[in-house]
């Protein structure tokens, strides 16, 4: 009798319901939130809302609509689409619920059922029957948990039949609230596990009804979520550092990274984690670091340039925020352009480039500056024996925007003029840099990064001329979500590097000589999460280029020279990509992409025409055509694939193997041994063909002793296209015919890279050695375009040989020891050897371009680390490093050169630290 008055009851309340859902409504809406919509809908008719006002809190909804005789159910269904919102309307009364639905029948099951009860004996209301027995049976994953305490997550669909769904969000810690990688998010005992990419977000499968969620993470405490799943949805988790765990921090959270990464060559330094490296004056350099993995070299001491795998100066891509960094060095190569304080990262890529890069044969050096404190002042700051580093970072708007300023400066000049040797004391050697970050979150879907940068050097040591060179860069880039499949990056950037040469003649010849380069470009970036197999990356840029090559101005009106300035050149380079991380299943990785770019010489330009099958000499011009602005001079492009794929052999061994080809169309002129401040930089045209290369790279990964060692090898083999090179005394400044100079060639570089690394325990560091070749050959049909016979021979960053060993070892939490070996095979270099008269004149013999090498180098550094004490209430946190570069003493030859005495060609060498350099630096951060 119950159940049949209690099926009346429903019945009668099921009429109701559906007369009154059929009422027709009209009503306008102009950009109205849910509550406006709401307030308007009550004014429009006799409906009463009933709901809690917290749902509406967030709610940034804009609808402007209007309605005309259309049933209160289809615009309730309209308003509430997008929303976690459901209604359920009940005479003049519409109740709202928040993700779960309110439901106007009984289960099809029910009369088979027993009715469940509540811990008072009361009958539960049938009503909510369905929900509650959700709750109830889904609840054996989490059986001990309040349901008051769940995250409702997804909105609840009629008849939805799904056993799974997607949940997404980020995972943010720290100071800052950055995201976090390599978090593992799963729900316990179970198969559902997820992992954090770069930027902190996951993709997680997970059942329908009621589940716990928890985080996992070395160096943060675990986080835990209930939740109540009805659709796709998205949570977020804020995890704490877990302070007892901190001195692990910078092993265990790439623990398994060696082994499950697709791309091969890819290395990530952290700039925190190389603060005990002993480095030349106890300055903490990231770049400098990197030398001594494998594959990355660079030609000497002193040298700015850095080679990899074979690579040319200029085939490397420096990135600062995204922004290029065209000289990322200071003094000659001595320091690094980037303050240690303000450097977060770098990742280096010299096996697999992503689609995303190009522009560059080599390497890309992507380097993320730190992002500002959202919540409190704080800083952090280094006294060395040259230089000075203070970083500072604070909210502007608590909880919403940062503000990060760092600056570093050297004291060199006042060092110099406190020497009693005259010619030091008149001479100048300094530089600084200076770097400035805001960040500004706007709301959860939109946030914005700004970025500007400014390096500055200049030197005049026992000289009449004044060297000056400068970086300068700028960046926005605007972050934007769409949905939790979708989002993207909108950035601009500026970069601009120049140098001046100011002469100072005692006579009337005093000159100021300068070149700058100046690009800007626009780019968008977007990923697309698929499903849990693909996620899809793709953009588009485009970079505009200006380069003055040159100019010289006498600034004696009385004087002999002549001015010159060299024509203006002007290029358009233009890219499109898209790739796929495509997971085939847990063992099988597959990363490919594909990148097309364009480049464009454009005008306004004067261009000489040669006579083909002849060199190219002044000899050879048939005629000089004159292209108007903006112009197209030549066009190049063509496609980029770029292919990586890893499959494991076992939990923790993994191979992988990869293929890049990369275009160059930007190339650095310079004839000297290593890279130096007053190099130029020039465009492709009519004259100079673009660069190119193919790379394939294999490797062996492992993770020994229970992940505590990672042992990785890799093998690689690359050939290159249009390597430029230059002829036997090569004028490359002030040429107005540059092309007349240079000789292009094949390039061939092959090699294998060993890694071994140990980040726990009381002795911790790295193991690393390279075998590596690098060639080019210069072959032609005429012989002064002709090199060794047209055979390939060693590049001059040739070093078959690079063995490196950087450990640490700490006695205490306060107190290690750390040191720094390294080994290279001499570079080549070319020998006179002979002589010979001609018109009553000698003249020398060379031998072969660089058929000889200079003596073996070999250094080792030691240093002292002492951290101060690690109470947590205290001004501020100390650090000591007491360091000696070049214990041994070495002699290091960075160059080797001859002169004739007394009718004798003599050998001599110079070195650049050839005793020992002992330092003190004090670091601290409040």
């Amino acid at each position: 009798m119950k159940k049949i008055t209690l099926l009346l009851l429903l019945a009668f309340q099921q009429f109701v319901y559906s007369q009154v859902i059929s009422d027709k409504i009209s009503v306008e809406f102009k950009n109205a939130n849910l509550k406006t919509a709401i307030q308007n809908i009550e004014q429009a008719s006799y409906y009463k809302f009933y709901f809690d006002e917290k749902w509406l809190a967030n709610d940034s909804t804009a609808i402007t609509k209007q309605f005309k005789e259309v049933r209160i159910g289809e615009v309730l269904e309209d308003v509430f689409q997008n929303t976690s919102i459901n209604f359920f309307i009940a005479d003049n009364k519409i109740i709202l619920t928040n993700n779960s639905i309110i439901y106007n029948q009984l289960p099809d099951d029910y009369f088979g059922i027993s009715l469940e009860k509540d811990e008072n004996g009361e009958i539960i209301n049938p009503i909510f029957y369905q929900q509650y027995d959700s709750v109830k049976k889904t609840n054996t994953r989490n059986p001990n948990k309040n349901v008051r305490d769940v995250v409702l997550i997804g909105k609840e669909v009629k008849n939805q039949k799904k056993k799974t769904y997607t949940l997404s969000g980020y995972v943010r810690g720290g100071k800052n609230r950055q995201g976090i990688a390599n978090v593992l998010i799963k729900i316990p005992n179970t198969e559902f596990t997820a992992t954090t990419d770069k930027n902190g977000f996951y993709k997680l499968q997970v059942p329908a009804g009621m589940s716990t969620v928890e985080t996992e993470t070395f160096s943060y405490n675990k986080a835990t979520k209930n939740i109540m799943v009805y659709n796709d949805g998205t949570l977020n988790f804020n995890v704490v550092d877990n302070i007892n765990q901190l001195d692990e921090v910078l092993v265990k959270t790439n623990k398994s990274k060696n082994a499950k990464a697709a791309i091969t060559g890819v290395t990530t330094i952290d700039s925190e984690g190389i603060k005990n490296v002993p480095l030349v004056l106890g300055e903490r350099d990231i770049l400098k670091v990197a030398l001594t993995l494998p594959g990355i070299k660079t030609a000497g001491e002193g040298s700015s340039g850095y080679n990899v795998r074979g690579g040319k100066e200029d085939q490397n891509l420096f990135l600062l925020d995204h922004a290029v960094l065209y000289n990322p060095s200071h003094f000659f190569g001595f320091f690094t352009a980037l303050n240690p304080y303000t450097t977060k990262k770098v990742d280096i890529y010299k096996g697999s480039i992503p689609a995303e890069f190009g522009g560059r044969l080599s390497s890309v050096f992507d380097i993320t500056s730190k992002t500002g404190s959202y919540d409190k002042f704080e800083g952090e700051g280094g006294i060395g024996p040259a230089t000075s580093n203070l970083m500072i970072s604070t909210p502007v708007v608590k909880g919403k925007s940062s503000l990060m300023v760092g600056g570093r400066a050297s004291y060199s000049d006042w060092i110099l003029k406190s020497l009693d040797d005259e010619n030091l004391k008149n001479s100048q050697a300094s530089f600084y840099d200076l770097i400035l970050r805001y960040n500004h979150k706007i709301n959860v879907k939109n946030d914005i990064e700004s970025t500007f940068y400014y390096s500055h050097d200049k030197f005049s040591v026992s000289s009449d001329s004044l060297y000056k060179y400068s970086n300068r860069l700028a960046t926005l880039k605007w972050n934007h979500t769409f949905n939790e499949k979708n989002k993207g990056s909108l950035i601009l950037t500026n970069s601009e590097y120049k140098f001046n040469i100011d002469y100072q003649s005692e006579g009337i010849n005093s000159f100021d000589f300068g070149y700058k380069i100046d690009e800007t470009q626009l780019a968008a970036k977007m990923t697309y999460l698929y499903n849990e197999k693909h996620k899809i990356s793709y953009g588009i840029s485009s970079k505009l280029y200006g380069i003055n090559p040159g100019y010289l101005e006498p600034k004696n009106p009385a004087s002999t020279l002549i001015p010159i300035d060299i024509q203006k050149e002007k290029g358009l380079e233009s890219a499109l990509y898209i790739g796929d991380n495509f997971k085939i299943n847990d063992k099988f990785l597959l990363d490919f992409g594909l990148r097309y770019s364009s480049f464009a010489a454009l005008g306004p330009s004067e261009q000489r025409i040669y006579e083909d099958n002849l060199p190219i000499s002044d000899a050879t011009v048939t005629e000089t055509k004159t292209y108007k602005n903006n112009e197209v001079i030549k066009r190049y492009g063509g496609f980029e694939p770029r292919i990586a794929a890893r499959y494991f052999l076992t939990d923790d061994f993994s191979v992988r193997a990869s293929y890049d080809k990369t275009y160059q169309y930007i190339h650095l002129l310079s004839n000297n041994t290593t890279q130096s401040p007053t190099d130029i930089w020039k465009l492709s045209d009519l004259n100079v063909k673009p660069e190119s290369a193919h790379q394939f790279s294999v490797g062996l990964y492992k993770n020994l002793n229970d992940d505590e060692l990672e042992l990785s090898l890799e093998g690689y083999y690359k050939r290159s296209k249009n390597i430029l090179d230059y002829k036997v005394g090569a004028e490359l400044l002030l040429n107005e015919n540059i092309e007349t100079e240079l000789l292009q060639g094949e390039g061939k570089a092959y090699g294998i890279e060993v890694l071994l690394k140990k980040q726990v325990g009381r002795l911790n560091g790295w193991l690393g050695y390279t075998y590596s070749r690098s060639l080019i050959k210069l072959n032609s049909q005429f012989n002064e375009e002709k090199v060794n016979d047209g055979k390939y021979f060693a590049s001059n960053f040739d070093k078959p040989h690079d063995f490196s060993a950087v450990l640490n070892y700490r006695f205490t939490k306060r107190y290690s020891f750390s040191s720094n070996f390294i080994y290279q095979t001499g570079r080549p270099i070319t020998y006179p050897i002979g002589t010979y008269d001609y018109g009553n004149a000698q003249y020398t013999v060379y031998s072969d371009r660089n058929k000889f090498r200079i003596p073996d180098y070999f250094r080792l550094d030691i240093g002292l680390n002492i951290e101060g004490n690690h109470k947590i209430k205290k001004l501020a946190h100390s650090f000591w490093n007491i360091s000696v570069y070049n214990v041994l003493g070495r002699n290091n030859p960075y160059s080797v050169f001859f002169v004739t005495d007394e009718g004798k060609i003599k050998a001599y060498k110079t070195s650049i630290f050839s005793i020992p350099i002992p330092s003190i630096s004090y670091n601290f951060k409040f």
